[in-house]
C-alpha cells in the first residue's frame, strides 16, 4: 500500500514508518523538515498525492489553549488534500478518554481534531492510546521540587508505544472503521504509585508525596483515562518495561 504519514519525525511516527516499511509498504515521512507544513498548508497536497491511506501523528507546540487553533487548522488542512487525493482512509493517533476531561485545555483540543474528522469528507479510523510509558518520567519532572515529586493518585494505565506502533499499522493498513480504536498497557496505577515504581528502578534521591491538585493530572478524574470496556491491551507491563530500560 501507498501510506503517507505526516508527523514521521516524532516519536510516535517515526517509529511507525520503519514498522509499514519493514512490512513492504510504500511509505512517504513528513514533517516541517521535509516542507510539509500543515499549519501554512505548504507542500501538503504534494505529499498526499497517491496516497491511499494517511496517518497522521502530529502534536501541538503546546499543553494551553493554543492547541485547540492549531489543531483546527491542521486537521482542515490535511483533510482537503486528503480529499482531494482521492485517499481511502485517514488514521488519526489520538488520547483515551479525552472526552471524560473538560478541564483540560489539551484534551479539548485533541477533542475537536477528533470532531473534525468524524465531520470530514474522507473514511477515517481513530486510534486512541493511553499515556505512553515513556512519559511518566517527563510527568514527574513537570511536579519535581528539589528532591520532591508531587504527583495525585489519578489512575493511569500505560502503553507501549510499540503496542500503540503495532495498533496504528494495523489501522493503516485494513479497511477504515469510521470509529474508534482503544489501546491500553495491562496494568492499572496510580499515578502516585507509577512514579514510586520508576524511582525504584532507576533511584535519584526523590521521593514521591501525593498531591491530588499537582500538575496535569490534577484536572483529571480519578478513572477517566483509562481503558473502557472492549480496548486492546497490550502485551508488555510497565514493571517489563522498566527492567528494559535499566539493561539498555
Amino acid at each position: 500500500m501507498k501510506i503517507a504519514v505526516v508527523g514521521a519525525g516524532g516519536f510516535v511516527g517515526s517509529r511507525l514508518v520503519k514498522k509499514l516499511r519493514s512490512e513492504g509498504h510504500e511509505v512517504s515521512a513528513h514533517d516541517r523538515s521535509t516542507g510539509v507544513d500543515l499549519l501554512t498548508g505548504e507542500g501538503v497536497p504534494e505529499a498526499l498525492a497517491g496516497a491511499e491511506v494517511v496517518v497522521n501523528t502530529i502534536d501541538a507546540p503546546s499543553f494551553d489553549a493554543d492547541a485547540v487553533p492549531f489543531f483546527r487548522t491542521t486537521t482542515e488542512t490535511l483533510l482537503r488534500a486528503a480529499d482531494g487525493a482521492g485517499t481511502g482512509n485517514v488514521v488519526l493517533l489520538s488520547i483515551v478518554g479525552i472526552d471524560q476531561v473538560p478541564d483540560v485545555e489539551y484534551y479539548q483540543a485533541k477533542l475537536e481534531q477528533e470532531r473534525l474528522l468524524k465531520a470530514g469528507p474522507v473514511p477515517y479510523t481513530i486510534v486512541r492510546a493511553t499515556q505512553f510509558m515513556d512519559f511518566v518520567e517527563p510527568i514527574m519532572s513537570w511536579t519535581t521540587s528539589g528532591d520532591t515529586v508531587r504527583l495525585p493518585t489519578t489512575r493511569l494505565q500505560p502503553v507501549a508505544v510499540e503496542d500503540v506502533v503495532d495498533t496504528l499499522a494495523e489501522a493503516a493498513t485494513t479497511p477504515p472503521r469510521n470509529g474508534t480504536i482503544n489501546i491500553a498497557g495491562p496494568d492499572i496505577f496510580p499515578l502516585a504509585e507509577l512514579a514510586r515504581l520508576t524511582l525504584g528502578a532507576h533511584p535519584d534521591g526523590r521521593e514521591v508525596l501525593i498531591d491530588e491538585n499537582a500538575g496535569l493530572f490534577g484536572q483529571v478524574p480519578p478513572d477517566a483515562i483509562v481503558a473502557p470496556p472492549g480496548a486492546r491491551l497490550g502485551t508488555t507491563s510497565y514493571e517489563q518495561w522498566l527492567q528494559g530500560q535499566h539493561k539498555a
